[in-house]
């Protein structure tokens, strides 16, 4: 089965257009297998879900760190790498500790990316389990995915 998506393969994509194919994938790939799996199921079936997009998906990449001078690769593994330019990290717990997101924005950093999703496909729907992280100040006004950074903050 073909989707809406089909038409764009052979342009290059944003990261915002990026992020509403892999959230579409990522809502078909919950309503499917549902909550609880292990992670790397649905990091297995999600990547390949965004490759049949005709998007280049890398999964595990190395998150390399430098601190002292030395560089190092073998730090950190993200889960998966969309077009070299979106990152999705993947859960699969009860419920998202804040450190999640944190690791998530740290990752960002580390890969100088604009944007990342991060996906709990152990919340019981999808949407409570799906968070969009934003590294540094930038244009997304045309985001239909947003949440605000200042979570504890006013209205």
């Amino acid at each position: 089965m073909k989707n809406s998506h089909e038409g764009t393969k052979a342009r290059r994509r944003d990261k915002e257009e990026l992020s509403r194919i892999v959230v579409d994938c990522g809502f078909r790939l919950h309503k499917e297998l549902g909550p609880g799996l292990l992670e790397s199921v649905y990091e297995v079936v999600l990547a390949k879900m965004l490759m049949e997009e005709g998007l280049a998906v890398q999964r595990q990449t190395p998150v390399p760190i430098e601190v002292f001078g030395l560089k190092f690769n073998e730090g950190f593994r993200a889960d998966i790498l969309v077009e070299n330019l979106l990152l999705v990290e993947l859960k699969s717990v009860e419920k998202l500790a804040p450190v999640h997101s944190k690791q998530l924005l740290t990752y960002l950093r580390l890969l100088d990316l604009p944007l990342g999703l991060l996906i709990n496909y152990g919340a019981a729907t999808f949407k409570e389990g799906c968070k969009r992280i934003v590294n540094g100040e930038q244009s997304f006004v045309s985001s239909c995915l947003r949440v605000n950074q200042n979570e504890g903050g006013g209205s």
